[in-house]
């Protein structure tokens, strides 16, 4: 059996008198989708923090394939192989789409700014293969027209494919999708499921994905976690977790929740 590339052990994360996680566990296995659900509140962000350490849990361990990342930066988190993207879009609007991207490359760039910056010899080669990446990932999200545009003049749903494909360029191992559809409308909400079902077939990216959208949640998910409170109130396979009372009573509201 293979083993987790993510161990979530036990955590709790407190800011003052209020604890935003409780004693959660969980762990992802490679070439998995897996999803975390629950109300507003739930604490299902402040798992994405602690993962990419910005918060840093009170007790408890996360283990990347094995060792421990507690207490490590967030860049050098990054660095390892967990990207992520944000429920509002974090782009730099005036700049084109290209180079968005291309600020995804940095944490695997090797060359110091001084080479970068008479750019020749190893630093040229190293950029021109980034923009080679780049140009790969723009092709794979199908936004070829948009590349030399400002991100700021794109439609919603196209700022979306580019914050994914910013984290896409970091070449992540695990990539942690913070509600990913948000605010978007029927056909933009299937595009992106179609390009979170190839990340997986196609590149086997392990992933992480917040979402309110259930439909999704339950077509594309191999596992959920649900939490209340800040706490796991129950863990499995869509159709275990659409049939729990726990989570039936604390999100869903009713037994009958399919996709369409």
């Amino acid at each position: 059996m293979t083993d987790p590339i993510l161990e979530v052990e036990d955590i709790t994360l407190r800011f003052g008198g209020v604890t935003a996680i409780r004693n959660v566990a969980f762990h992802v296995n490679p070439g998995e989708l897996f999803s975390i659900i629950g109300p507003n509140g739930a604490g299902k962000t402040s798992i994405f923090n602690t993962i990419s350490q910005v918060y840093r849990p009170q007790e408890g361990d996360i283990r990347w394939k094995g060792s421990s990342i507690m207490g490590t930066r967030p860049d050098n988190v990054a660095a390892l192989g967990i990207a992520r993207t944000f429920q509002n879009i974090e782009l730099f609007p005036q700049m084109t789409v290209v180079d968005n991207l291309l600020t995804g490359r940095h944490v695997r760039m090797t060359q110091s700014w001084f080479d970068g910056m008479i750019w020749r010899g190893k630093a040229k080669a190293e950029e021109m293969a980034n923009r080679r990446r780049v140009e790969d990932i723009i092709d794979f999200l199908e936004i070829q027209e948009w590349r030399k545009h400002p991100v700021a003049l794109l439609p919603y749903g196209f700022q979306k494919r580019v914050e994914l494909g910013r984290a896409l360029a970091m070449e992540p191992e695990l990539l942690l999708l913070d509600e990913p559809v948000a605010g978007m409308n029927l056909e933009e909400t299937e595009d992106m499921a179609r390009f979170i079902l190839d990340i997986r077939r196609e590149l086997g990216i392990s992933m992480i994905m917040v979402e309110h959208d259930m439909g999704l949640v339950m077509d594309i998910a191999d596992r959920i976690m649900v939490l209340d409170f800040g706490e796991k109130i129950a863990e499995g396979t869509p159709e275990e977790v659409q049939k729990d009372p726990n989570v039936i009573a604390a999100y869903l509201g009713s037994s009958d929740v399919h996709a369409d």
